[in-house]
């Protein structure tokens, strides 16, 4: 059953209020057991609380009630939604978190914040082969039925989020910034995208919210708690990425973590998180394998084999370079070596020395 109209915009009210996080957030629906009586209440209970002064001076303010007027304007609107901690709709593993976003928006479908998600993350400034093997596993993981969850950022993300969309799939995009404020505006588009192709934005900032350098780590909390894992694709040991596996990890998560070559700074932060216990992934079915049983739909079934792929057909005659194929095939340097991430990701194909060598597929 729905929040009462008044209890709602109270609610909204307590999320205006300058510096006034999950935890306080909680503290006084669990002192009050509502947000309009916590309104009521006078300034010495908050007071009594440890609640600053400021918190309670403010929540009769213009600002805050123009602002939660604004939410309930945005909420008329067809695709939006608000998810209350407590109430139904909320997601269940996020709900598990001890900070917990008190308020969740959403546009487009919020039922998807129940289905099973893998996090996906990474550099903002990855490497070609990065973006194509986060787009590789994007695509395989949404076509084997999870819900495809990031943040929206360039580099990986932005791949992960095309990745999904490209095989009919879903994703989730969890923002740093107000549902009404997308970032990097570069990004529109592809919101606009994920909207279209059935997923959802999540934000738990008020709608017009800019972005605030302090906002992106917090939101990593809810792209890795809204997730059974994380799977970091290329990451320097500085990346904010790392912030989300150590999240996941302490939230009880699985991290997964995809290596690469020992001379490219973007691959030390997953052989970091390898280290430190990561489980190492070359293929999907590293994955598969510990989430399995949350899978909605059966696995997907292996690309076509044999001599039906073009490059198969050039690499089964003798091992080539991939400019060599990009040579014989007539393809993009770009799409053939794409092409070879699926191919290899499918265990098809493999790169020694440089050479990519035909299996016996």
């Amino acid at each position: 059953m729905p929040l009462p109209p008044a209890e709602l915009e109270a609610r909204l009210r307590l999320h205006a209020l300058p510096g006034f996080g999950p935890r306080r957030h909680r503290r006084l629906l669990e002192a009050f057991a509502s947000a309009s009586a916590a309104l009521s209440a006078p300034a010495s209970a908050w007071r009594a609380l440890g609640l600053p002064a400021g918190c309670a001076e403010a929540r009769r303010s213009t600002e805050v009630r123009q602002q939660a007027a604004m939410a309930l304007a945005w909420l008329e609107q067809p695709q939006r939604q608000l998810l209350p901690l407590g109430e139904p709709g909320y997601p269940a593993l996020l709900a598990e978190l001890d900070d917990a976003p008190p308020l969740l928006f959403v546009e487009g479908e919020a039922a998807l914040l129940e289905q099973p998600q893998l996090a996906m993350v990474g550099s903002r400034r990855a490497s070609k082969p990065g973006l194509d093997t986060a787009r590789a596993f994007a695509r395989q993981l949404a076509g084997a039925g999870f819900v495809i969850t990031s943040g929206l950022a360039l580099g990986i993300d932005g791949a992960a989020h095309r990745g999904a969309l490209e095989a009919s799939g879903k994703t989730v995009a969890v923002l740093g910034t107000g549902l009404q404020r997308i970032y990097p505006a570069r990004h529109a588009p592809l919101a606009a995208e994920i909207l279209a192709g059935g997923g959802a934005l999540v934000s738990e900032l008020p709608l017009d919210c800019p972005p605030q350098a302090g906002n992106f780590p917090r939101r990593n909390r809810i792209i890795s708690g809204l997730s059974l894992g994380v799977l970091v694709v290329e990451a320097s040991p500085s990346s904010g990425s790392l912030i989300t596996a150590r999240l996941a990890a302490e939230q009880g998560r699985e991290v997964y973590a995809i290596p690469g070559s020992i001379h490219h700074p973007g691959a030390r932060g997953c052989h970091q998180l390898i280290r430190d216990g990561a489980t190492l992934v070359e293929s999907i079915e590293h994955i598969l394998e510990a989430l399995r049983g949350w899978q909605n739909i059966a696995p997907p079934q292996p690309a076509p084999t044999g001599e039906r792929h073009p490059l198969l057909a050039l690499l089964h005659a003798a091992p080539q370079t991939s400019e060599a194929l990009a040579l014989a095939s007539g393809w993009p340097l770009a799409r053939v070596l794409a092409a070879l991430t699926e191919l290899e990701l499918d265990g098809l194909v493999a790169c020694e020395g440089g050479r990519w060598l035909g299996g016996t597929g």
